[in-house]
């Protein structure tokens, strides 16, 4: 579902989030990209014009990391989701409504992913961070107002486009659901999901439109360093939603024909409040990019200076990730003949999955590689360090996730979802579907981080290519596997599985292809980069230590958990998941590992200011 796409990134073969500082965003440097170096030859960082307009703070620290800053509003963001998403699962559980409403917030995703956070941070900001550091202001304001000008015109065209054709668009997108009809006549289900996925995408692809404005919102306010509000606008879009819920949850019970009518104006009720949240979500940062700019005068112009150096990034960066976004559209397509819930299980799984990428590698993606771009030709050496050493502070935080997701993951899943509709046999489910997803998480956020390095350096071009590899891999594999695993209920997984359920593993077979192009995507990132420069070296000592102290810190944690089955599990998970949390800390503290000491530094200092 939505969040700025995000985009740290979602596993590939899975539809993203549309609105949450989502994963595919492709947190690019807010600061100068270097020339694109010719093939073979060593890549270079870009040189830092003098005289940056650059927030205060940041400009007098440089090599002092915001990834707690953004970190934090991406936070509060992700901890509205999670409301959304407990209150979405209380309503909706994994049934045939479920299915819609991820399907509607997927459908629109290519206007997004090709016009969202990922190519402003290729094309835009490069560009306009120039201009500022060269002190340019005004000029940089014309070149934001041309950006945004083109951006509403194309946007509208496609909104328009897509709600011209919805009904083709579901066609394609998931032709398992065009018999419905019939089969709500038989009385096999309880509503004709294709007619309600067309009728939601009428609103879902105008709440679209206005978040790839919010991402030049983002683009614009990143670029002059200002990093909390656009990551922690997405809560009104998540309040929105909620607001929506309960509204319509107490005004329609009583008026409702039946659950199903009533299910069905809560979820018509949810896509009004999507599109709500997603003006609100642009509105908000609006005041502040006004004020940071200079110049800023609305046009449509590709004369103005910059844009069509834009225009000339946009392409391959476009193409990248339209080999994504076909990644997945082709993941509905399958889904779509798999047993129903199968896509709803998808993206409850994803929610969890995406959550660490979010809060740790997008918060040093953004922070760090507007300092990457900086670095001087003369420094290269120091480049490669501040690469290893971001992929370090990342995998600090992200391996104990991957080892408390594989151990702990039903108990994490039954907190957050199990309510209402939401029962058992979906917990299992989820946490399988989460625990595949697992495997892919340390691939995916540093294959994240390459990428940006990538761009950081003027090289778009790579990531890219790349990213068919992927895609490939993904939905090879996925294919394959989710035709035989939709054939296994989930009760006959051992003691996870509920005898009886009709829910089948068909989705834990599409998350297991994505994880499969993932670690596809981080060998021939890496193997890329040390083409380039051959001394650079991913943190393997660093990670395997990393891994030992999770698993080792593990063990008390379900040790609690044995002895505590009977307690509420949002208290047990709170109980767990805390010991587990302060094991790892402490363990890491008492083996001196820097990478504890500097995320809690950070937030000290960010506090204490």
């Amino acid at each position: 579902m939505p969040e700025p796409t995000p985009d740290a990134q979602a596993p590939q073969g899975v539809p993203e989030p549309q609105n949450e500082p989502a994963t595919e965003a492709d947190l690019g440097p807010a600061g100068l990209a270097a020339p694109k170096a010719p093939e073979g030859a060593p890549l270079k960082a870009a040189s830092a014009a003098p005289g940056s307009p650059a927030e205060a703070t940041a400009e007098r620290e440089p090599h002092r990391s915001a990834a707690p800053l953004v970190a934090a509003g991406i936070f509060a963001s992700r901890l509205l989701g999670l409301v959304r998403e407990r209150a979405l699962a209380h309503f909706f559980g994994l049934g045939p409504h479920a299915d819609v409403l991820r399907v509607a917030f997927r459908a629109p995703n290519l206007l997004q992913n090709l016009l969202g956070e990922g190519t402003v941070s290729a094309a835009f900001i490069p560009v306009y961070s120039r201009l500022l550091a060269d002190g340019r202001e005004e000029d940089a304001g014309r070149f934001a107002g041309a950006i945004l000008g083109l951006l509403v015109a194309l946007s509208a065209v496609l909104v328009l486009l897509g709600m011209a054709l919805a009904r083709p668009l579901m066609a394609v997108l998931a032709p398992g659901w065009i018999g419905d009809a019939a089969r709500v006549a038989a009385g096999e289900l309880p509503i004709d999901r294709f007619a309600l996925s067309v009728e939601a995408i009428y609103l879902t692809f105008p709440m679209t439109g206005v978040l790839v404005l919010s991402a030049w919102a983002l683009g614009v306010l990143n670029s002059h360093r200002r990093f909390f509000l656009p990551y922690v606008a997405p809560v009104l879009w998540n309040v929105a939603i909620i607001g929506a819920l309960v509204l319509a949850g107490l005004l329609v019970r009583e008026e409702a024909a039946s659950p199903i009518a009533w299910m069905t104006a809560l979820l018509k009720a949810a896509l009004v409040g999507a599109l709500v949240g997603g003006v609100l979500q642009f509105g908000v940062q609006l005041p502040l990019v006004f004020r940071v700019t200079r110049g800023f005068r609305l046009s449509l112009s590709t004369r103005v200076e910059g844009v069509r150096e834009a225009v000339r990034a946009f392409g391959p960066v476009v193409a990248g990730r339209g080999v994504y976004q076909l990644s997945a559209y082709f993941d509905i397509f399958l889904g779509g003949f798999l047993a129903a819930g199968a896509i709803a299980a998808l993206s409850a799984a994803q929610v969890l999955y995406i959550l660490p990428i979010s809060l740790f590698g997008m918060s040093v993606a953004a922070s760090e590689l507007p300092e990457l771009s900086r670095i001087s030709r003369a420094q290269l050496d120091a480049f490669l360090d501040r690469v290893t050493a971001s992929l370090r502070q990342i995998l600090f935080l992200i391996i104990p996730t991957i080892v408390g997701y594989l151990v702990f993951g039903p108990l994490v899943v039954g907190a957050l979802y199990h309510t209402g509709s939401f029962g058992d046999d979906d917990v299992a489910l989820v946490a399988l579907v989460l625990g595949a997803y697992a495997l892919g998480l340390g691939a995916t956020t540093t294959a994240r981080l390459l990428q940006n390095a990538f761009f950081a350096l003027g090289e778009t071009k790579t990531p890219a290519r790349i990213a068919v590899w992927r895609v490939a891999a993904s939905a090879a594999v996925g294919a394959g596997l989710m035709l035989v695993l939709d054939r296994v209920p989930v009760g006959a997984v051992p003691l996870v599985g509920v005898v009886g359920s009709p829910l089948r593993l068909g989705a834990v077979g599409l998350a297991l292809g994505s994880v499969v192009g993932a670690w596809v995507e981080l060998a021939r990132l890496t193997a890329a980069l040390r083409r380039h420069e051959p001394a650079f070296r991913l943190p393997t000592g660093a990670a395997l230590r990393m891994l030992g102290l999770a698993v080792a810190s593990s063990v008390p944690a379900a040790g609690l958990w044995a002895l505590l089955p009977s307690l509420p599990v949002w208290l047990l998970a709170l109980l767990v998941v805390g010991l587990y949390g302060a094991a790892y800390l402490g363990g890491a503290t008492l083996l001196g590992l820097d990478e504890g000491e500097a995320w809690a530094g950070r937030f000290l200092r960010r506090f204490r200011r």
